[in-house]
């Protein structure tokens, strides 16, 4: 599997193409949504919700050979997108690295310009839970 790094200079070169079209970059951050797999209606319950978005998104998680895979939708197509690179970035990890992991991708696409301060608010309330479901399997992994 591709390290975090290369995965994030990887979303860096795509957006890079983009260059500073706003309106290009958030059609191809809601289509990256699109790319998410299904998610279970069952899954779409109050407890799954991430605080502090904005919009609704669910985020669920396994564990698989001591790796965290993440699982999620979201009711706005965009905030699906931004989720969905979170998942591309992060999921399938070993726990430490995603508690490790610098997300630099985010500044380096210029996120915060393209999605203004809710979303980035709602973004940094993602990147949270995820880190706080891996410290949770990081625990389970050293009882």
């Amino acid at each position: 599997m591709t390290d975090i790094n290369q995965v994030q200079n990887d979303i860096i070169d795509e957006f890079s193409i983009l260059g500073e079209d706003r309106e290009s970059t958030i059609f191809y951050i809601m289509e990256l949504g699109n790319q998410l797999g299904e998610f279970p209606e069952e899954d779409k319950i109050e407890e799954n919700i991430i605080k502090g978005c904005q919009s609704k998104v669910w985020l669920t998680t396994s564990d698989e050979d001591g790796k965290v895979h993440f699982y999620a939708d979201s009711n706005t197509d965009i905030t699906k997108g931004l989720i969905s690179l979170l998942i591309r970035v992060l999921s399938g990890r070993k726990p430490q690295e995603i508690l490790d992991a610098d997300l630099y991708f985010i500044d380096k696409i210029g996120m915060g310009n393209i999605i203004g301060s809710q979303r980035s608010n709602g973004l940094a309330a993602m990147i949270k839970q995820m880190k706080l479901f891996a410290l949770a399997y990081q625990s389970k992994l050293n009882v």
